[in-house]
């Protein structure tokens, strides 16, 4: 178990990683905002403590997109006029005052939907505008490799805190902007702040198919194997994740036309 702790998360982030060097940062915010980390996080959760235990966590997880997009929201209006570590003090913030209200909401998928819903609306029409579509700059070793222990760092915090934190904050933590904070970060340095804002409106596309996903185990879970119920919310999400994409590139080829 261990050892498929230490591997899992670090592998996805690696994917994602060179992701952003290959499509620059519309897409890599695009697949950031896919539970590449939060999905491997419930699934040792669920193995730990069993399908209830994770059903309510993916429930809190659902909810949980409102954090993440509260983060964005603090740091691409930040990191127009300050530098990285005070835009990055904002997220933060911003994450923990809406992690700690959304622990006090009910755990109800019905609840927790309309919230994600909310969220989206609320990321697609009040972040910055921008239209940087730089190529994301080359990776180092040493910035693969921490992305990557970071990964490791998140998943044992969660996991090894998960029996005293209990279901509703492991469903929140597992949604921690890890790879967001890391991207932004770094994007921030290499490109600028423009640079940060297009990768972060590229990450409220990539929640639709991260909210299948949740709401999907919300429910699965409670019914199915648990290898059965990630399979299927997989395969659900990778499905909104193309119909997003096709439906992304068909308003960009109607804009370039006008």
């Amino acid at each position: 178990m261990l050892a498929l702790k230490l591997t899992l998360v670090p592998l996805f982030l690696l994917i994602v990683s060179m992701s952003g060097k290959w499509w620059g940062p519309s897409i890599a915010g695009w697949l950031a905002g896919l539970p590449v980390v939060a999905g491997p996080i419930l699934y040792l959760l669920v193995l730990d403590h069993g399908p209830a235990f994770g059903a309510r966590a993916a429930t809190l997880s659902l909810s949980a997109i409102l954090a993440s997009e509260a983060f964005n929201f603090a740091y691409a209006w930040t990191c127009r006029s300050r530098s990285w570590p005070i835009a990055l003090s904002a997220g933060f913030s911003a994450w923990l005052i809406a992690a700690f209200c959304l622990s006090m909401v009910p755990a109800s998928p019905l609840w927790a939907t309309l919230i994600a819903l909310i969220a989206v609306c609320f990321g697609q029409t009040f972040l910055p505008r921008s239209s940087a579509v730089a190529a994301g700059s080359p990776l180092t070793r040493i910035d693969l490799i921490s992305r990557m222990a970071a990964g490791a760092l998140l998943t044992l915090l969660v996991t090894s805190l998960s029996g005293r934190a209990g279901a509703t904050w492991s469903g929140l933590l597992a949604v921690f902007p890890l790879l967001g904070s890391i991207l932004s970060v770094s994007s921030h340095r290499a490109h600028g702040s423009t640079f940060v804002i297009s990768l972060m409106r590229g990450m409220v596309l990539g929640r639709f198919s991260f909210a299948a996903f949740f709401l999907l185990l919300s429910f699965a879970l409670l019914y199915q194997q648990p290898s059965v119920a990630f399979a299927e919310a997989t395969a659900l999400s990778m499905f909104v994740q193309w119909c997003t994409k096709r439906i992304a590139t068909r308003r960009h080829a109607k804009i370039a036309i006008q």
